[in-house]
């Protein structure tokens, strides 16, 4: 099995999108998959320009010249993609959306209604199962809302399978200095890795690994007072 894991962190490999992923991956590579992690933030990656030359022009063929070949070949093969972003105003990041759009490439023009009566764009290859992966610096995983209704029309465009939905409230405690809370996420990357074990085992998360993802690192009266202490030292300590 080949996992593909598409990073929209504006942070790239510093962000704690990456944590995430690079956890998640660990337990699939242990399992005995390749993996491979992109980093959109490093790729030159232009806007589509909605010229659907690469459906009647140059068909399969993007006439933008930058990196996105080369992510299209890296994403070929893959039995799963995983798309994973950072929160940004309720939804995914900038760059993710990007890479989205320039999509466009592997569709085709033509169209036709789903089971559920609905028309969506046909494609010229087989879409590999999706797996969405989020996190948050709010509390509340109800902020995902957006994301989750996203990444299951966008299954449903694709006509694929959605077999996974990661999402992590109080997200900045994943790269915390706060020695007391090494070992509680210590615990949660080590559940990221048997999610990731689980996929390659079976293509899917068992109900007590997704229960124990859901599950949060300190309450949210904490969290909320501490993010506040926290910014109040940022601004209190500027010039």
């Amino acid at each position: 099995m080949k996992i593909v894991a598409v990073n929209g962190s504006h942070k790239g490999e510093t962000g704690n999108t990456n944590i995430m992923v690079n956890a998640f991956l660990k337990g699939a590579e242990k399992a005995g998959a390749e993996i491979v992690n992109i980093i959109l933030a490093k790729k030159d990656l232009k806007p589509c320009r909605a010229c659907k030359a690469c459906w009647f022009n140059t068909p399969g063929q993007c006439i933008i010249k930058d990196d996105m070949t080369s992510i299209l070949q890296l994403l070929k093969d893959a039995d799963v993609w995983i798309w994973a972003t950072p929160l940004y105003f309720d939804n995914i990041s900038s760059i993710l959306k990007i890479f989205i759009e320039r999509l466009m490439v592997i569709g085709s023009p033509y169209w036709e209604k789903d089971n559920a009566g609905e028309c969506r764009h046909l494609t010229t290859r087989t879409i590999p199962k999706l797996i969405m992966i989020s996190n948050c610096g709010f509390p509340e995983r109800s902020h995902f809302q957006v994301i989750s209704h996203w990444i299951n029309r966008h299954a449903r465009n694709f006509g694929t399978e959605l077999i996974g939905e990661i999402y992590t409230s109080e997200g900045a405690l994943l790269s915390t200095q706060v020695a007391e809370l090494h070992p509680i996420i210590s615990n949660y990357l080590q559940v990221l890795e048997t999610a990731g074990k689980e996929v390659v085992i079976s293509t899917q998360l068992s109900e007590k690994t997704k229960k124990l993802l859901e599950q949060k690192f300190i309450p949210d009266e904490i969290y909320t007072q501490e993010a506040k202490r926290y910014v109040d030292s940022i601004l209190i300590n500027k010039p």
